[in-house]
């Protein structure tokens, strides 16, 4: 049944040579641990994406229980955790799943600062890959504040201090955030939409030109 759906679909818009691109682009043996364990290294990028992606799903849930805002929000957060199925499970995978991608981004950007992977012809992936390392941490940063609570709150106050003393754009770039002089109902709404929606959208579409210019130009050699 499952084979004719895809027949179907296939005689129509061709998608074998799509995925077959994907899944069958050998790995260099230099970035295979099978053959060098040493190659480990070379795996951060994967497990990063694999982080992801799981935030992705896990935050896709939370979204269907969250209320952004100030009256409704800490109360949504436990309910979540205590009345909707798995929800426990779900917002604690999201919980320490940004802790873990924000580590595996970071070891990634040493694994290719170190093997000087960002030399030419890979400049512009480089410096997409800065950009993506600092869309994590405003990922992180931003869903920090989302439980309304009150480590959440002197958290993004510490947040919005550091900002402020960003030489000549940090109090627009505070404000921009805060929406006001004080933390409030316009701050948690624009960290749910930057967090939710801003970011995000970002995110992925780096993430598209990260993978298009790594097939262009491949992985890097050895150590």
């Amino acid at each position: 049944m499952l084979q004719r759906i895809y027949d179907w679909i296939d005689d129509r818009i061709d998608v074998t040579p799509l995925w077959r691109d994907v899944a069958d682009h050998e790995v260099p043996e230099h970035v295979n641990p099978g053959y060098h364990f040493s190659a480990f290294v070379y795996c951060f990028g994967g497990l990063t994406f694999f982080t992801v992606v799981i935030q992705i799903l896990s935050g896709m849930f939370l979204t269907m229980y969250y209320v952004p805002d100030i009256v409704n929000a800490h109360a949504s957060v436990e309910y979540l955790q205590t009345d909707v199925a798995f929800g426990m499970i779900v917002r604690g995978m999201h919980h320490w799943g940004a802790s873990v991608v924000i580590v595996m981004v970071f070891l990634h950007t040493l694994r290719v600062f170190f093997t000087g992977s960002y030399k030419k012809p890979r400049e512009i992936n480089w410096v997409v890959g800065v950009l993506l390392f600092f869309i994590i941490l405003g990922l992180g940063f931003t869903g920090y504040l989302l439980p309304w609570d009150m480590k959440a709150y002197f958290a993004t106050q510490v947040g919005l201090e550091i900002a402020e003393s960003v030489p000549v754009v940090g109090d627009m770039i505070s404000n921009l955030l805060a929406g006001g002089e004080f933390i409030g109902a316009q701050t948690l709404t624009r960290f749910f939409a930057i967090h939710v929606f801003f970011l995000p959208g970002a995110l992925l579409g780096l993430i598209a030109i990260h993978f298009i210019m790594i097939r262009r130009q491949g992985i890097s050699g050895p150590l």
